[in-house]
């Protein structure tokens, strides 16, 4: 810190003190606008026998005045009457804080700016000795106008001293006063009489105490019409009558007035500080976006992984729907089975589709039940749980139950299986012997680079969807009227955004769905289908922009704005990120596991074992599909049956897996849909539709060879493939209602997949067409055994 920086906040801490000490009856004048620094001292010495005196800092020289040697015109002079004190105390006020803003505006400009802009500048009023008096001119008509001080002018025989030297000197407490005298003439009797009447003075606010070195200290000016010496004397001496009953603080009050202030303001700031920090602490807390353990849940249950056992007879890694299947086929086969199911997450296995579906239909305004209830299609009530917390055993107690059962471990992961040797190792490095082990490890949602690499105030406002805690944190901010945005156009994309819609629909809540496809579901339904579709969720109130992806996301403020590729600019309050997911194979590395290089997941047998007691199930298995091929799934009727399967197999059961599992989807209470086999829209398709029209035009799907769809009266009539004939494309504008209808996947003529729309419980006879593999030359014949008229 710079000298000038020193002096200025001397100065700063002198007028403070001065301000303070305005409660006692007499005050000594403040300077304002020099260098000249007038404190209050306490001088302990055998000189001054502990008096009271004045020390005036001039250009870094101290120098002590003792009140018992000052004459008592003097003393008068220099002690102002009280009714004058109220207006000094406002006006010094004021300066200060003009002062204040200045000099951090300046930061305390050098000595030698000061003193050439002092040099610079006239001064009405000098005299030999060196003092000068600046004047101050008006800040304006309606500022009151206190009474003048009176000005007086010290020599200091030190002048010449260093800073340092006069406060080290300043304790010996020995002034040097040579002369004491007024700049400026006497006043007439007269002026006093208009100073007692009320007259204004011309001095807002005089400078006082300036010795020949002094540096003019860079306030503003006021002036006044009048010169500046010409009412002082009189005011001087009119103060001097009252100088009888001044009084001067001492250090001592003062220093602890400062204190006391100095300790007001640092609690005041230190509670405006913890106010904010709660505040904020609050408001991230309802934008969090972790997919962790709830504030009521501990960190991982156990405590510590030493209070697992150290060996099981089944092990069980993941804790979804293939792991909870696969526990219930043990405990089938093996009533006392002990079984151990490790999961890095807080809640007990439940199941994932109601997410986006049943439970937006069944949920009520305000809080969830808290084992999420919902109503299923056929109006029974159920939990999302598979079953309640107690039917849960304790893992430490998991090896003493008699009867056996399963144990939770949350919070825990696995990173390395031996095979070999039968030993899981954890992440924190104790290990588990076991004697059958399942990998139901599932999928981890995936996310897209424009928000994976943004800012943490925008991944903030960035959400997957996958736990009921996301379910709860979408709902809030549903409650809320929040805009929401879902980017992705697949089965959790778009069944989320109709059923937000649809629980949102009186809420106001504007809903956004972003995809750089043509339609939604277009990966599975045929073209003409998923623009019908798009069309279908407009109506519902959601706001579709398809053939757009986001090119840039920055967070304003409370909100996202996402710069859009169609030049466009959305404001959204968050946005859930539904792109599909990819298998957890990170133990595959460290494991010696072979994972898919295609479809990713572990590379599994017929039996789901990818090495000797050791099975994969559900989303994370690539399994061999004798009929399709070798294919991964990632449906919940795949996870509960792959993993009965794999259940029954660790027991010694040896089954292979040849199920074909089958998914279904609602797009709002009016469109359902179930599928099963091979269900790709970039498959040829032959559809069956229930027209209501009865005179219905031919159409036909787009094929590769053209399928054309011939009848009359109420329904499609016979399905012919004639090469010849050509393509019939179907007009989604022009199209009537698809109300219900059978959509037949093929590849080599055969039928490799089967879709039916607004069609129920009759997936088994569509699996039971796929599994006998061949060709059907009318494929009407097949439609009608799924009563599509009924």
């Amino acid at each position: 810190m710079s000298i000038c920086s020193l002096r200025g906040l001397n100065v700063r801490f002198c007028r403070q003190a001065y301000i303070l000490a305005h409660v006692r009856t007499g005050v000594v004048p403040m300077p304002g606008r020099t260098k000249l620094r007038l404190s209050l001292c306490e001088c302990n010495n055998q000189q001054t026998n502990n008096r009271r005196g004045y020390a005036i800092n001039t250009a870094g020289v101290t120098t002590q005045i003792e009140l018992t040697k000052l004459k008592p015109s003097i003393l008068a002079a220099i002690t102002p009457l009280r009714s004058s004190h109220n207006n000094l105390y406002q006006m010094v006020k004021k300066r200060t804080l003009e002062a204040r803003t200045k000099l951090q505006r300046n930061k305390f400009p050098n000595n030698q700016a000061c003193e050439e802009e002092t040099k610079n500048r006239s001064s009405p009023c000098n005299d030999q000795s060196g003092s000068t008096l600046c004047s101050s001119p008006s800040s304006g008509p309606s500022a009151p106008r206190p009474k003048t001080s009176t000005m007086f002018s010290y020599k200091s025989s030190s002048s010449s001293s260093s800073s340092s030297n006069s406060t080290s000197s300043s304790s010996q407490c020995k002034p040097e006063f040579e002369k004491l005298k007024d700049p400026c003439p006497k006043p007439k009797p007269e002026v006093q009489d208009k100073t007692s009447a009320g007259l204004k003075g011309c001095i807002k606010n005089a400078e006082l105490l300036q010795a020949n070195d002094c540096n003019i200290s860079k306030r503003k000016k006021v002036t006044c019409d009048k010169k500046p010496c010409e009412d002082d004397g009189a005011d001087g001496s009119k103060k001097g009558a009252g100088g009888s009953r001044g009084s001067i603080m001492g250090d001592d009050e003062a220093k602890k007035k400062t204190r006391m202030l100095m300790a007001l303001l640092a609690a005041l700031g230190l509670g405006g500080l913890l106010l904010w920090l709660q505040t904020r602490r609050k408001q991230k807390d309802g934008e969090s976006i972790d997919c962790g353990p709830t504030s009521g849940l501990p960190a991982t249950v156990p405590a510590t992984s030493a209070e697992l056992p150290k060996h099981v007879p089944y092990l069980l890694i993941g804790g979804g729907t293939a792991s909870f299947s696969a526990f219930r086929a043990i405990k089938s086969n093996d009533p006392r089975a002990k079984v151990l199911m490790i999961t890095n997450e807080f809640r007990k296995p439940y199941m994932r589709p109601p997410l986006s579906k049943e439970l937006w239909y069944s949920a009520e305004k305000g809080e969830v039940t808290k084992d999420y209830r919902f109503k299923q299609w056929t109006g029974a009530e159920r939990s999302l749980f598979f079953e309640p917390e107690e039917f849960f055993v304790e893992p430490s107690k998991l090896m003493e139950t008699v009867n056996g059962g399963i144990a939770v471990a949350h919070g825990f992961a696995v990173k390395k299986i031996d095979p070999a040797k039968h030993v899981a190792t954890l992440t924190d490095g104790y290990e588990i012997t076991y004697d059958e082990c399942l990998i139901a490890t599932g999928c981890s949602p995936k996310t897209i680079d424009v928000f994976n690499q943004a800012p943490p105030g925008v991944r903030e406002k960035v959400m997957m969807y996958r736990s009921p805690d996301d379910f709860e944190r979408l709902k809030r901010y549903a409650d809320e009227k929040k805009s929401i945005t879902i980017v992705g156009n697949g089965f959790t994309g778009s069944e989320l955004a109709c059923s937000l819609a649809n629980y949102a629909k009186d809420k106001k809540v504007k809903i956004y769905q972003i995809f750089p496809e043509s339609g939604n579901m277009s990966k599975v339904l045929p073209s003409y289908l998923s623009k019908w579709t798009t069309a279908k969720v407009e109506t519902m109130g959601v706001c579709v922009m398809p053939e757009t992806y986001v090119k840039e996301a920055q967070r304003d403020d409370s909100v996202l704005k996402l710069a859009l590729s169609n030049g466009k600019s959305l404001l959204t309050d968050v946005v859930v990120v539904c792109v599909g997911c990819e298998p957890n194979t990170n133990i595959a590395l460290t494991s010696g596991l072979e994972v898919d290089r295609n479809l990713g997941g572990f590379v599994v047998n017929a039996e789901l074992e990818a090495r000797r007691n050791l099975f994969v199930a559900g989303d994370a298995s690539c399994f061999y599909d004798p009929l399709l091929g070798r294919r991964r799934v990632e449906h919940h009727d795949h996870s509960v049956v792959s993993g009965r399967l794999a259940g029954e197999n660790m027991v010694g059961k040896k089954k292979a897996y040849t199920h074909q599992s089958m998914f279904w989807s609602d797009l709002g209470p009016e469109v359902g849909y179930e599928g099963i086999g091979l269900v790709d829209a970039s498959l040829p398709t032959v559809a069956v539709f229930a027209l209501p029209t009865p005179n219905p035009e031919r159409r036909a799907d787009n094929l590769s060879e053209a399928a054309v769809i011939e009848g009359g009266g109420s329904g499609g009539g016979t399905v012919t493939v004639n090469p010849e004939t050509p393509d019939v494309k179907c007009d989604p504008s022009n199209a009537d209602e698809y109300g219900r209808g059978v959509i037949f996947y093929m590849k080599d003529d055969k039928i490799v997949g089967i879709l039916l729309w607004n069609l129920f419980n009759r997936i088994g006879l569509a699996r039971t067409i796929i599994n006998q593999n061949k060709k059907y030359d009318d494929l009407n014949e097949v439609a009608k055994l799924f009563e599509i008229h009924a």
